[in-house]
């Protein structure tokens, strides 16, 4: 597999590609087969030329302003992370946390499993030690506990939305919805049972990284006001995922009641979550055809504004394709810069 290196700042050679794309290859073959079925299947089931009528009916103003959210969202994140990494002692320039969060989410549409984005800026924001030696374990907490941040509001918003849906929705929430919202909860006491055991029968190396997580949970959540920051920011974050799909529902024309915000967008978003799919594509498709109707939005537009929100979501994602373009011809006009004969 050839080498791509995706540095944006720093000395440290990397090579993203090959330490975050999956060894199995099959299951990655068998995601991307899997979306042309999926979206055939819906569009044969619907009513397909009205989804592609709406696409292309759509309001271009309110297009630019979901990607607008987009672009905030992208801010707070870089935010949240340089936050988290300062109180862990990681210092990390806002320029650098936000180029840096462009290419993860670049990379987390676009990659399967979601998480490679995060892996490689971990990757490529090892710290140097007192010997000079670069290490990952700070930035590796860094992103992992960011990226806890926003898991917990998020999962706190879908709870709160299933609790009020007998409240706000006519309709009872489909069955299986609980169990989308409790398994990773259960995943998440599970996780936790286990980091329990192996930070007590683990190599020393090992013990003494778990060792080193409650001290950082209460720096970077708790000590000296931490949460009300990092509730605040992460709260937001989620607040503009639910923004741009009723921006994209308004944008063609088929505005999301009021109560499918709190309720019916945070069930199609926590289906993203599953790691079945790329970018989310297919399976949010497949949860916003089902769910949407509930709010009294027909099925070939929930197709259609979900669609919409992948593509949003997608551009405004772009600077971090257009970055790790920028750091790979770089050298390249370096070199020849170097080779050119001088006047």
């Amino acid at each position: 597999m050839p080498r791509a290196s995706l540095e944006i700042g720093g000395e440290a050679p990397t090579d993203v590609v090959e330490g975050v794309l999956p060894r199995r290859r099959i299951g990655v073959l068998l995601r991307i087969a899997a979306l042309p079925v999926i979206f055939a299947i819906l569009f044969f089931a619907l009513d397909g030329a009205a989804t592609l009528a709406a696409l292309g009916q759509a309001d271009i103003g309110l297009v630019l302003i979901a990607l607008t959210i987009v672009q905030l969202q992208f801010l707070l994140s870089a935010l949240r992370w340089r936050f988290t990494a300062q109180r862990l002692g990681l210092p990390l320039p806002f320029r650098r946390a936000l180029s840096e969060y462009y290419v993860a989410g670049f990379l987390n549409q676009t990659l399967p499993g979601g998480v490679a984005g995060d892996a490689a800026r971990a990757y490529r924001n090892r710290a140097a030690d007192a010997n000079g030696r670069l290490g990952w374990r700070a930035s590796l907490r860094s992103v992992v506990l960011e990226r806890a941040a926003g898991q917990i509001a998020f999962f706190s918003v879908a709870i709160a939305g299933l609790a009020a849906w007998p409240f706000l929705v006519p309709t009872s929430a489909p069955d299986g919805v609980e169990a989308l919202v409790a398994a990773p909860i259960v995943v998440l006491f599970v996780l936790s049972a286990i980091i329990a055991l192996v930070a007590a029968r683990a190599p020393r190396i090992i013990r003494s990284a778990f060792a080193e997580l409650g001290p950082d949970l209460r720096r970077a959540f708790l000590d000296h006001g931490a949460w009300w920051r990092q509730a605040g920011m992460s709260l937001a974050i989620v607040g503009g995922y639910v923004a741009v799909f009723a921006v994209c529902g308004a944008a063609l024309g088929s505005p999301i009641p009021a109560m499918g915000w709190f309720t019916v967008i945070p069930m199609v978003l926590l289906a993203m979550v599953l790691p079945v799919s790329i970018g989310g594509w297919g399976v949010r498709e497949g949860a916003a055809v089902a769910l949407f109707p509930l709010v009294a939005v027909d099925a070939s537009t929930a197709l259609a504004i979900a669609i919409l929100y992948g593509i949003v979501n997608l551009v405004g994602a772009l600077p971090g394709l257009a970055l790790v373009v920028r750091r790979r011809t770089k050298p390249l006009v370096q070199r020849s810069l170097a080779g050119a004969p001088q006047p």
